[in-house]
């Protein structure tokens, strides 16, 4: 059991194989609580999951599999997955979780992009789920995994598989980074990079309260967030974790707040999304006997953090018991494990307000009617962040905005056989994030990604207050909406475009009013107006397999004119919004009267 001794934790192992032995003989008895749509779990321990992935790892061995040699697992979120995780790991392997179908509708798009993963993380083999097996074929003809792919009931039985070295600079995992602005690369991460990071999480969570054993998770196994997150942190405590697979999330979210409430746990993680997703779905009556009042850590990250979304679930679920200082805005990227900095636990999330103007120059200027950013709050255990200039070189003052490199012991190894984009990302122990913020008074603000920045007539501009500001409009699916700016060629500045996927059952009326009401609010928020608001069908902006927005791949996608369906662009009658040709819309932009 790990418990808290000088704001360290005294109890950890130095490989996760190691953890999930110890967690195997724990007393009490911890495991994993699978929950279903009617709310019945099914409960393994971390003993049974030891024995499954004792006979996985018995035939990768039998197979041929290699120390060092990766193994694909694509699995929904099951028993089979962690018995393929920790197989691989007790085999000598590395485990690279990806994720499984979701869209019948885009398999091409899917067994393109996933064949690609399996070949840049150098597979040797896949782990599949039955149903996955049936679907993924296409996928694993182009990626030919040299020792083939199987379910784990196909896999040869042989002998028990030589014990590995408990060695915490051994690879642990392949962890793909969410590919928002480019393809996703292998992250590569050792025991002891996973462990710290399991170890900064455990800390808050155990310095919240002590006996904290149980937790609940619906989001996906191969993420991180997901993952190292809230998996490992339950396997090192020897605790309970309760799972829902994340399409019982999307089809009903109540089922997260009831099972925080009937297990007590004191922590559970989402993006951004999850808590707006709840605002809209959840009613009153599916949270009766409903008590969070022992939900101490709410974390939100992965994606921007809205604080009308903050504000909104504060106020909706207090009446249950939520406390207000519960939601927690924290920042983390696959490169670095997970999480690098995490917000005050024990005060209510903070907020500062920038003079707009100032910030598209790049600084922050404190002004009560400028535009609204969230404190992402400070470094974790073990970690420090800067933000430096264009040479990224030299620090820069509180209150200027500059590109965030973070240094800590949980950072990748580097991305799997690609030296260069290695050394790009990693200068001297310190990694380059790629984002863009401040420091105010000690804490982080991030103003986006800096591949994503909108740039307007020579000035930068985060995002995503741009696409939260439309959130709460009738007809809008909230989190699903993306900014981007280019300048068409022969043009003297750029567009600002706002793509918005409206919801299933949207309202003609509401529709019609929408690229009008959008405007308004956007010009509300920001002091910015879209030159065009484009409506799209649910589900259609591209997504990373985490599910954040692609924005680049979404404006390239519209300039290709794939972005819409031709019986979507008839169905939304949105006149001039989408031209025979790239060209023939950007002369109706600025040939105009």
């Amino acid at each position: 059991m790990l418990r808290v001794e000088g704001g360290r934790l005294v109890g950890m192992f130095p490989t996760l194989t190691a953890t999930l032995r110890a967690a195997a003989t724990a007393t009490p008895e911890g495991g994993l609580h699978f929950m279903d749509r009617k709310e019945q779990t099914t409960v393994v321990s971390w003993a049974a999951v030891l024995q499954g992935a004792s006979r996985v790892a018995s035939g990768l061995h039998a197979l041929g599999l290699k120390p060092g040699e990766r193994v694909g697992l694509i699995f929904p979120t099951n028993l089979g997955f962690f018995e393929g995780f920790f197989g691989a790991l007790l085999a000598g392997g590395v485990p690279t979780p990806l994720y499984p179908p979701a869209r019948l509708g885009r398999m091409e798009d899917y067994h393109e992009r996933t064949a690609q993963m399996l070949r840049a993380a150098g597979v040797k083999v896949a782990l599949l789920d039955p149903m996955v097996r049936r679907v993924i074929g296409p996928t694993i003809q182009r990626a030919r995994p040299a020792l083939g792919a199987f379910t784990l009931d196909e896999l040869p039985s042989g002998p028990p598989a030589p014990t590995p070295d408990d060695d915490p600079n051994t690879l642990a995992m392949v962890q793909f980074s969410s590919g928002t602005t480019v393809d996703p690369k292998p992250v590569a991460l050792t025991h002891r990079a996973v462990l710290a990071q399991t170890e900064a999480i455990a800390l808050q969570v155990l310095q919240l309260d002590p006996n904290a054993r149980s937790g609940v998770s619906w989001l996906p196994l191969y993420h991180d967030m997901g993952l190292i997150g809230c998996v490992f942190p339950a396997l090192a405590q020897a605790g309970e974790l309760t799972l829902i697979g994340p399409e019982q999330f999307l089809a009903r979210p109540a089922l997260w707040l009831r099972a925080l409430s009937r297990t007590r746990a004191v922590a559970s993680t989402a993006p951004n999304f999850a808590y707006a997703y709840c605002l809209q779905r959840i009613t009153d009556e599916e949270l009766d006997g409903v008590d969070l009042s022992a939900w101490r850590m709410a974390l939100n990250g992965a994606e921007p953090v809205s604080p009308d979304t903050l504000r909104g679930f504060t106020s909706r679920f207090a009446r249950w018991g939520l406390r207000p200082e519960a939601l927690t805005p924290v920042y983390g990227l696959s490169e670095a494990s997970l999480a690098v900095t995490f917000a005050d636990l024990a005060t209510p999330f903070q907020t500062l307000h920038v003079d707009r103007v100032r910030l598209a120059e790049g600084v922050a200027v404190p002004n009560p009617e400028g535009v609204e950013l969230v404190s992402v709050g400070r470094a974790v255990l073990g970690f420090e962040i800067e933000l430096r200039g264009p040479d990224g070189l030299d620090p820069l003052p509180d209150g200027q905005v500059g590109r965030l490199f973070a240094s800590g012991p949980s950072l990748m190894r580097g991305y799997l056989d690609q030296p260069e984009a290695t050394a790009r990302a990693l200068v001297g122990g310190w990694l380059d994030t790629g984002d863009l913020g401040f420091l105010w008074e000690g804490q982080l603000y991030l103003v986006g990604r800096a591949k994503d920045v909108l740039i307007l007539r020579g000035r930068n501009h985060p995002p995503h207050p741009v696409e939260q500001s439309i959130d709460a409009l009738p007809g809008v699916r909230a989190g699903c909406a993306a900014a981007v700016s280019f300048r068409p060629e022969g043009a003297d500045h750029e567009l600002l475009l706002l793509f918005i996927e409206r919801k299933a059952d949207a309202r003609a009326e509401d529709l019609a009013a929408l690229p009008e009401a959008a405007g308004q609010a956007v010009l509300l928020a920001t002091g910015l107006r879209p030159d065009e608001v484009i409506l799209l069908a649910p589900g259609t902006l591209p997504r990373t397999s985490s599910g954040k927005i692609r924005r680049g791949e979404a404006l390239r996608q519209f300039t290709e004119g794939r972005l819409l369906p031709p019986e979507e662009v008839g169905a939304l009658k949105i006149a001039g919004l989408m031209a025979r040709s790239w060209l023939a819309f950007a002369q109706m932009r600025f040939n105009r009267p």
